[in-house]
């Protein structure tokens, strides 16, 4: 079972780990409840949208690979710069292979635990 961590060194690893086990319910747990995403470039998602854009893309069995290239903490806010792949069978059956440069803030819950305030894959793009 994923946990989430108060430790922002290990924020990247253990959301890789639920999201390539496609389990929607653990990686929604990465993110605070007004989170925006921007999963394709120029198209931020929030509330419900979010969701379920999440919960599709899940579905079709991505595998992620993502390394934190830096991390800033201060007080309750980090922003992580993160190197990643992800490889994707698509609808009609072929592989498809993305990387980017993610750019994302996360905030420090009242619970203790690192979440996604903003998860912006493309934010070097």
């Amino acid at each position: 079972m994923t946990q989430l961590t108060d430790d922002v060194e290990k924020h990247t690893a253990l959301y890789v780990e639920a999201f390539n086990a496609g389990d929607f319910e653990a990686v929604e747990k990465f993110y605070t409840e007004d989170a925006v995403a921007v999963w394709e470039p120029g198209k931020p998602l929030t509330g419900q949208a979010r969701r379920d854009y999440q919960r599709a893309y899940l579905a079709a069995r991505p595998k992620m690979t993502a390394k934190p290239r830096q991390s800033f903490v201060t007080g309750d806010t980090a922003l992580l710069i993160v190197d990643w792949t992800i490889e994707i069978v698509d609808e009609a059956g072929e592989s498809e292979r993305m990387e980017g440069v993610g750019v994302d803030v996360l905030r420090l819950g009242e619970d203790g635990v690192w979440r996604y305030a903003i998860d912006d894959p493309f934010g070097q793009g």
